[in-house]
């Protein structure tokens, strides 16, 4: 069996899943996973006959479930950041930036792609920087 570990942002809420490796690491690029994760997609880790144990924090964690779909996400009430949650006994959905080391993850695909924003084919074309770039305002 493996460990998986990680935080929160502020650092309040730690988590170990135990499992023996991902069943998949998905890049859902769906509408609702855009507005769960403010950011172009959601990237998440899915377990099976995985084990979720929280190391601390877990008052800080709340839910939330948009009704009438399948949509569910926990996060930590002190800093927003999206955390680990079962589903059912041993399912596991991680949001991979969570993650201490994501070294060894191997993503499986994009999906709802045909639902990307549509900026994001605009994407490739722009410049990279390894740190925050100096601007008159920064």
């Amino acid at each position: 069996m493996n460990q998986y570990k990680g935080e929160c942002l502020c650092g309040s809420c730690r988590y170990t899943i135990t499992a023996e490796k991902p069943n998949a690491i998905y890049f859902c690029h769906c509408s609702r996973c855009r507005k769960e994760t403010g950011t172009i997609h959601g990237a998440n880790v899915f377990f099976n006959d995985a084990q979720l144990v929280w190391e601390q924090g877990q008052d800080n964690i709340t839910y939330f479930k948009l009704k009438d779909t399948r949509k569910e996400r926990a996060f930590c009430k002190l800093c927003g950041s999206p955390l680990p949650r079962r589903e059912g006994e041993s399912h596991v959905v991680l949001p991979a930036g969570t993650l201490d080391d994501n070294a060894y993850l191997e993503p499986t695909a994009h999906i709802f792609y045909a639902s990307r924003a549509s900026w994001e084919n605009k994407l490739n074309d722009l410049q990279r920087f390894d740190e925050l770039p100096k601007t008159d305002e920064n």
